[in-house]
């Protein structure tokens, strides 16, 4: 008989005449009829010896044991800041402008799905421009773009007290060439986890 590591199964007997019974290994004398129930951790031969007037007899049974199949590889779940970064998107702007466009609405839209859906998750919004323009100038753009994403993620239902809000102004850009390509990837407003 097989089993699995772990398994239980029941051994039963019975016998006539006998006046002592003993099964082993480890279980000790038994009664003339029975069932004894045995989770062996390795492959064992149980052996009934019954004792009578009529003489001695023997009985064995072999329990194989095989070991469980190894646990399936679980993949590993993906940390929050994972989902974060293949859901949250950022919100992109005109030249000048910190309104929200079409394609930010939807990019926010998933963005506050996320939200939605992992509720204990706080974030920063910075808001980013090009390098056209003096410091402050840029500074007080890239605070409109991030209030413009903060409003507009409370809209769909996010808390406000789960967003802060920074202007970066043009000083982290995440592009450096002067061209236009550049320009565009850097006006947006970036969201980040909150520290």
């Amino acid at each position: 008989m097989m089993i699995q590591r772990g398994d239980s199964v029941t051994l039963t007997w019975s016998s006539t005449n006998a006046t002592a019974l003993s099964l082993s290994p480890g279980i000790g004398n038994v009664a003339a009829q029975g069932t004894q129930r045995v989770t062996p951790q390795d492959s064992t031969s149980y052996t009934i010896s019954a004792t009578g007037p009529g003489g001695s007899a023997d009985a064995n049974v072999r329990i194989t044991v095989s070991a469980p199949p190894p646990p399936a590889a679980k993949a590993a779940e993906p940390s929050i800041q994972q989902l974060f970064d293949k859901e949250v998107k950022d919100a992109y702007f005109d030249y000048d402008k910190a309104d929200i466009r079409a394609d930010a609405r939807d990019a926010l839209s998933q963005t506050a799905q996320f939200l939605r859906s992992y509720p204990q998750v706080k974030v920063a919004i910075e808001g980013h421009c090009d390098e056209r323009g003096s410091t402050e100038y840029n500074l007080a753009l890239g605070d409109r773009r991030a209030a413009a994403v903060k409003q507009f993620l409370s809209s769909l239902g996010i808390s406000a007290d789960r967003m802060e809000s920074v202007s970066y102004g043009k000083e982290r850009p995440f592009c450096s060439a002067s061209t236009e390509e550049c320009y565009k990837q850097n006006r947006r407003g970036h969201i980040v986890l909150a520290k």
